[in-house]
């Protein structure tokens, strides 16, 4: 590392890079989801490191060679952190997808509060922490992301590590009353507050952690913008605040209208006859709202049947942990919940839902975003849900609508020009689509304008300028992209 290069030290449980066996070869593939798609550009020729897992568990391969044409492409380091199959089995699918995911997604009643697993989160976040120390320097920023690392800033300070760290949570913080409910609740507020700062999705969340923090220390106090301090106890020194994070604005918008892009858009809408196109886009999740959106298109073409052979609903649900049996359930049951709207309301010539249970390129996924005219982002509850903000971005016509559930944390930014709804509510739902598909032109490309306009200017960098102005007072351009980027064995 060149002497007196700060650094932006990413770590997350995933790397953007996941390994993949193909036969008897291990293959590198680019890795998907929000943090990814929100950081990698970040990064990107700024001499950064990410550190996390690669996705394999084998403790006989080496993967460090696997990662480093990926590194040099990507322009920014890979460090690994090695996970057992029995550590991926309680830290990962035990605490962090059993324990946390449903609790802090307000679905208690999903909750396994295994202590095995308790166990096992402390024991990998430790081995993070070790890479973490061991790759890093006192110059660093350390920006921890999201529920599986918890305890990455309390570890380093047990081991008299002292770095700046800042932690961001990508999903929802759950109220008192529902936090209270985890056995480990003290321990988790107590690691949370050894980072300088603490960022969450909406001000709702950044609430319902003071509030928690309040009942558990209640020596500390809130001053001003939201610094938590005490006046006798230096443990509460740190700062919390609201960073609704985003996506690359202008990556989706000149995507929408490359010329291959638009000829797919226009197949799209040719394919479906000019019908309107409803479209729902998610990582299939029980928190997305999958089958009670599929419910509420049903309950939209009983209530208004003249709607029927004039629109289509298409729904794109990209697998996700295939190999845990919650997950098969809710996949078989929105199969079976589309087979039984098909049949109940197709005619020939005419099928109202068009269901994909695949990943999507990305030039695919926007074209039919952009061909959409109604986008329904209607989870049950989300942190934030970028597939709201992503299709603003790619609907360059501006004559979209995005129907938007209330619970998801996109909804604070965007509600006075999206149309909310309960995702409950089958019966609103599919009042607010038949609106949609009613609304006036010039309505619709006064409300999807602002909605751009938004999206625009609290993009990407905008979400990490200000979590790092917040953090420690420096923004991008203290870590400016350098021609060179080496990449050395520490």
């Amino acid at each position: 590392m060149e002497p007196g290069l700060r650094r932006l030290i990413v770590v997350s449980n995933r790397l953007p890079a996941a390994l993949k066996k193909e036969g008897d070869q291990w293959t590198v593939k680019p890795g998907a989801g929000g943090l990814v798609t929100a950081l990698a550009p970040v990064l990107r020729n700024r001499g950064g490191v990410w550190i996390g897992w690669s996705g394999a568990s084998d403790p006989d391969l080496d993967v460090e060679p696997l990662l480093e044409e990926f590194s040099a492409e990507a322009g920014y380091e890979l460090r690994t952190v090695p996970l057992t199959p029995e550590e991926v089995k309680g830290y990962y699918f035990g605490f962090s997808n059993e324990v946390i995911w449903p609790l802090f997604h307000d679905l208690q009643t999903r909750c396994r509060f295994d202590p095995q697993y308790w166990q096992s989160y402390l024991d990998v976040n430790f081995k993070f922490a070790e890479q973490v120390a061991r790759h890093t320097t006192v110059d660093d920023y350390i920006w921890v992301h999201d529920y599986h690392l918890m305890h990455q800033a309390f570890f380093l300070k047990s081991m008299g590590v002292k770095r700046n760290t800042g932690f961001f949570l990508h999903i929802p913080f759950p109220t008192p009353d529902i936090f209270m409910k985890l056995p480990w609740r003290w321990k988790i507020i107590q690691a949370l507050t050894q980072y300088d700062l603490v960022g969450f999705q909406t001000m709702q969340d950044r609430e319902n952690f003071i509030r928690c923090v309040q009942h558990f220390m209640p020596e500390c106090s809130v001053e001003g913008d939201g610094a938590v301090v005490s006046a006798n106890d230096s443990r509460c020194g740190f700062r919390v605040g609201a960073f609704p994070i985003s996506i690359d604005f202008n990556q989706f918008a000149e995507l929408a209208q490359r010329d291959d892009v638009v000829r797919k858009t226009f197949e799209l809408r040719e394919a479906l006859k000019h019908r309107k196109i409803i479209l729902g886009v998610d990582r299939l999740d029980y928190t997305k709202g999958i089958p009670e959106r599929i419910l509420a298109i049903r309950q939209l073409l009983k209530r208004f049947p003249d709607l029927k052979g004039r629109i289509n609903f298409v729904q794109i649900a990209v697998p996700s942990r295939e190999d845990v049996e919650e997950y098969r359930d809710l996949r078989d049951e929105i199969d079976l919940l589309v087979g039984r709207v098909n049949g109940e309301f197709s005619f020939p010539g005419w099928v109202p839902i068009h269901y994909h249970y695949r990943s999507f390129p990305h030039d695919e996924l926007v074209a039919y975003y952009a061909a959409a005219d109604i986008a329904l982002v209607t989870p049950l509850r989300d942190g934030m849900n970028l597939v709201a903000k992503e299709y603003c971005a790619a609907n360059v016509s501006e004559t979209g609508v995005l129907i938007l559930s209330e619970f998801a944390g996109a909804a604070a930014q965007m509600q006075e020009h999206a149309y909310l709804v309960n995702p409950y509510d089958l019966e609103g739902v599919a009042r607010a689509v038949n609106r949609a598909v009613h609304w006036d032109k010039r309505e619709r490309r006064e409300m999807m304008s602002k909605l751009r306009q938004g999206v625009r200017s609290d993009n990407i960098f905008w979400w990490v300028d200000s979590f790092l102005q917040a953090g420690f007072s420096k923004n991008l351009d203290d870590f400016p992209p350098i021609d060179t980027v080496r990449f050395e064995k520490v």
